[in-house]
């Protein structure tokens, strides 16, 4: 079953957050952040890193909970602008890992 991904809200007691940087992380919150690529840069273009820095942090959150290095999360709170949401979107839909480990 794939991992819900929900923008926005307060986090629970079994969320993770994934947050732009910038934004505040409650301390008790497992947590990862990311800031989007720059501006007019597709996911995956030559200057970025092949996948974007919102697939790698998804892939370090899901990592960290398949080996016990973070907490057991049941769902995902994105705490970002909304460019930054749009960038988790793009990044769920257009990542192959990302698509079969996450859901909008």
């Amino acid at each position: 079953m794939r991992i819900e991904i929900v923008m926005g809200g307060a986090p629970g007691t079994t969320d993770a957050v994934l947050a732009e940087a910038g934004h505040q992380v409650p301390s008790d919150t497992y947590a990862v952040t990311f800031a989007p690529g720059k501006p007019g840069h597709v996911i995956g273009c030559t200057c970025c890193t092949p996948r974007g820095p919102v697939a790698d942090a998804l892939t370090a959150m899901f990592r960290a909970r398949a080996t016990g290095k973070a907490p057991f999360f049941h769902r995902v709170v994105v705490l970002a602008s909304p460019e930054g949401e749009a960038v988790v979107r793009e990044a769920v839909v257009s990542d192959v890992v990302s698509a079969a480990r996450y859901r909008l």
